[in-house]
């Protein structure tokens, strides 16, 4: 059987409500409450927010949610991954920065970052920017510069849990049904362990079903699911 490793996310887009909150709750409460706390910085808490956890535990989904939801209200945003090869200059019309997988930066990515930080926290003119980062370690642990990682470390930390297997069943007969399709746990069971487990995989994979699923005008089952991989 093949293995499907996608790095997709949601049909509609990352968002706050979309993500399983489960043991993460307290983090998804933390920033749709900061999100929702008025339009501009000078309204909302500059403090550092740094998210950390595992591949597969939600840091990117929940950065980009953040970063659309702001878009949303009219903000800029300034944004810096690892992809990100040639970042800006720190621009004051931001309401915020978000940078993601400061683990994988460079050295020139990670002096980027960090005059991000230091221009967010005490810009030139104006209130302090809101910054929000996420790395796979605690921030102790980062291997970056050490300027860069006393600064991701101040703040609010939290860390994210990869979904369990349980909640990985809710995740897919949730997200099932909101596409107006019933999984059997026989089919759940099967993709469970036959596929990459990460969630943005698995909705990938469910979206692929779905849309096999319609066009041959068949239920989803585990001979459906088999042929869909024999021939897409």
């Amino acid at each position: 059987m093949k293995q499907l490793a996608l790095d997709i996310g949601l049909p509609t887009g990352p968002s706050l409500s979309r993500f399983y909150a489960g043991r993460n709750a307290p983090v998804v409460s933390h920033l749709q409450n900061w999100v929702n706390d008025g339009f501009g910085a000078a309204q909302r808490s500059p403090v550092p927010t740094y998210l950390w956890g595992a591949s597969g535990s939600g840091k990117t989904h929940l950065l980009k949610a953040v970063r659309e939801m702001l878009r949303e209200q009219g903000a800029q945003v300034g944004w810096l991954d690892a992809s990100t090869g040639f970042p800006p200059e720190f621009d004051e019309r931001w309401s915020a920065v978000l940078m993601d997988d400061v683990h994988l930066y460079t050295p020139m990515q990670q002096a980027r970052a960090f005059n991000w930080f230091v221009n967010a926290i005490n810009p030139p003119s104006g209130s302090p920017r809101w910054i929000l980062s996420a790395g796979d370690t605690p921030p102790a642990a980062m291997e970056v510069r050490d300027d860069l990682r006393s600064r991701l470390g101040w703040g609010h930390v939290f860390q994210l849990h990869v979904p369990n297997e349980e909640e990985r069943r809710e995740v897919l007969k949730t997200e099932a049904a909101a596409r107006g399709v019933t999984l059997s746990a026989d089919v759940v069971d099967y993709m469970l362990k036959r596929f990459s487990r990460d969630l943005a995989s698995l909705m990938q994979l469910l979206d692929m079903l779905d849309e096999f699923a319609l066009r041959n005008k068949r239920a989803i089952t585990i001979p459906l699911l088999k042929t869909m991989l024999e021939t897409e």
